[in-house]
């Protein structure tokens, strides 16, 4: 990209939670590189939380730099949570969202733009996962049941690089604030018609912290949230289709002819 994209606008969010080892580098890179790319442009870093100074580093960055925001939870709600934040928070034509761990190259989202003049969404997935074997075998489990529960077909569902038109969220009101916030997007994205592609993504070694995804709490609370909305949605599936059968039903009743317009 030799010239500024003129032509849109990105809302890029970033969650953090106790990240001061790599949030510093990892802010600092994705604003340089988007400032060599785009004309308007916003970063949101959401501060689940952090027990250390990544909330303190964040705002020294933010007073440098006016395209930074910060917001900052009192405490931890969610990897879920302070994505929905950012959503909320964000203005602009696009919606892309990464960790903020440095195990993503913000470069790597140049490829992303052309495709969203045919998409409505572009999908990372991660080439080759710098994770334990145990986070492999637990995301290829938790795939195979989102597959199964909510018809989700995706390389890499919980892979934190993907690109949004964002009127998507500006539309759809999101409900979970756990793990299971890529699945309920997905599944959302895919319901409303919008169309996605999928495009491979370096993924690299951790700088510092501590992955919380394999945490029990973190876990317990996926599948609660699973199993929680996998009824209500399907509830609300079949309240819809039960809706249109009416509506399709009445429609092809004969007109009463009193009420027949007059010839």
């Amino acid at each position: 990209m030799k010239e500024k994209n003129a032509r849109t606008s990105l809302s890029a969010i970033l969650p953090a939670h106790n990240e001061e080892a790599a949030i510093a580098s990892t802010v600092n890179d994705v604003l340089q590189t988007l400032a060599s790319w785009m004309a308007d442009f916003e970063v949101i870093v959401v501060n689940d939380g952090s027990h250390d100074r990544t909330g303190a580093i964040l705002d020294e960055i933010a007073v440098a730099n006016a395209h930074l925001k910060v917001i900052h939870h009192a405490v931890n709600q969610g990897y879920g949570a302070a994505l929905v934040s950012g959503f909320e928070a964000g203005c602009k034509d696009l919606v892309f969202f990464m960790d903020s761990d440095g195990q993503f190259d913000i470069r790597d989202l140049q490829r992303f733009f052309p495709l969203m003049e045919e998409y409505d969404a572009v999908l990372g997935y991660r080439i080759k996962r710098q994770d334990t074997w145990m986070r492999k075998a637990n995301a290829w489990g938790w795939k195979m049941l989102v597959r199964q529960f909510f018809c989700v077909r995706v390389r890499d569902v919980d892979c934190a690089f993907k690109l949004y038109n964002g009127k998507f969220f500006r539309e759809h009101h999101l409900e979970t604030r756990g793990a299971m916030i890529n699945t309920e997007i997905l599944y959302k994205l895919s319901r409303a018609g919008y169309t996605y592609t999928q495009l491979g993504v370096h993924h690299l070694p951790r700088q510092g912290g501590k992955a919380t995804g394999a945490k029990p709490v973190v876990i317990l609370r996926a599948f609660r949230e699973l199993f929680t909305y996998a009824w209500k949605w399907r509830r609300e599936e079949k309240q819809a289709a039960y809706r249109q059968k009416k509506v399709r039903h009445k429609q092809s009743l004969p007109q009463p002819v009193g009420l027949r317009e007059q010839e």
